[in-house]
């Protein structure tokens, strides 16, 4: 599919199941490598990375947990600046990497907070992965230690992003379409 129908919003292919295998095979790669001979906690944020967080941990060749939080910032196409925490981590912090699998980070104001939160909790060695990245949106001081692939600020769906709830279930990645209004003289 070139295009697909969401709501009222129209968007086009981004980046096919192919390329985005690629990207999370690599990033596999690179945590294997890092994270050798410890036992981490891979904490994956829902509902928009289950699908990243599934394909990772299928090439992650190391003895892991895997925990899930539930974190909401976005309504439409729009963050509303508030996050909500709605399913929590119950895990007591512990001397392991923890390792929070994202979707997509783009402001930073979801992970900021819950960064923040985790180090309060007393979690001493978290990092942070995400399979798609937007510079241009992130103005944030923390680090992103794992990161797929870097994109511009358009706004996207499939592979667990969404468009008020469609299109997580989508296998590509889908940018939306701007439609240019047409001036009159």
């Amino acid at each position: 599919m070139n295009n697909v129908q969401l709501h009222d919003k129209e968007f086009s292919l981004y980046l096919t199941h192919d390329d985005i295998q690629s990207d999370v095979t690599a990033l596999a790669n690179k945590m294997n490598d890092d994270l050798k001979g410890k036992s981490p906690l891979f904490v994956v944020v829902l509902k928009g990375a289950f699908m990243f967080a599934s394909d990772l941990m299928k090439r992650i060749n190391l003895p892991a947990e895997v925990a899930f939080v539930r974190l909401s910032s976005y309504l439409g196409t729009s963050t509303t600046h508030d996050v909500k925490e709605k399913i929590s981590l119950d895990i007591e912090p512990c001397d392991r990497p923890l390792v929070i699998i994202e979707d997509i980070v783009d402001t930073g104001n979801t992970m900021e907070m819950f960064l923040k939160k985790l180090r309060e909790q007393g979690w001493s060695d978290v990092r942070l992965a995400t399979l798609l990245f937007k510079p241009e949106a992130f103005h944030k001081d923390f680090k992103v230690d794992y990161i797929g692939r870097s994109i511009p600020n358009d706004f996207i769906v499939g592979y667990g992003l969404d468009y008020d709830e469609l299109g997580r279930n989508l296998p590509d990645i889908y940018k939306i379409v701007y439609i240019n209004p047409i001036k009159s003289c």
